[in-house]
């Protein structure tokens, strides 16, 4: 697994930025499998956005692997609440790659564009995608 960008992203710009439902169904990710990694995550960003957002992705991802959530961490930023606080850290520009990253990881969870985004942590909690 990498740990990091891709070399094919320029990290130059990684620092500066341009202006209720159930998922436990068949096909909703099995703990571990099918994880989105930082070099897939920035590579998506640098084709959508135009520059790579490692820290963005870092952030969004920090308590993977940890004892307390492995790789339950999502429920912890990837929601709206947890997209707002990526603006307020990284700037407006950050929105925009924060919810793709979500969406991204969403999907690996069984998540549709049909069903409720998640607002924050209880709710992400509540639509099962822990």
């Amino acid at each position: 697994m990498t740990t990091g960008c891709s070399s094919s992203v320029n990290r130059s710009n990684a620092s500066s930025f341009p202006v209720g439902v159930q998922f436990n169904h068949p096909g909703a990710m099995d703990e571990g499998k099918n994880m989105s990694t930082l070099s897939a995550h920035c590579q998506e960003s640098l084709e959508k956005f135009g520059a790579p957002y490692e820290e963005v992705h870092l952030w969004l991802d920090e308590f993977q692997g940890t004892a307390q959530y492995r790789m339950r961490h999502r429920r912890v930023r990837h929601h709206e609440a947890g997209i707002q606080e990526a603006v307020r850290r990284f700037g407006e520009a950050a929105g925009p790659v924060a919810r793709q990253h979500v969406i991204s990881d969403l999907k690996e969870e069984g998540w549709t564009e049909q069903d409720p985004f998640p607002r924050d942590e209880a709710h992400y909690v509540r639509m099962g995608l822990f």
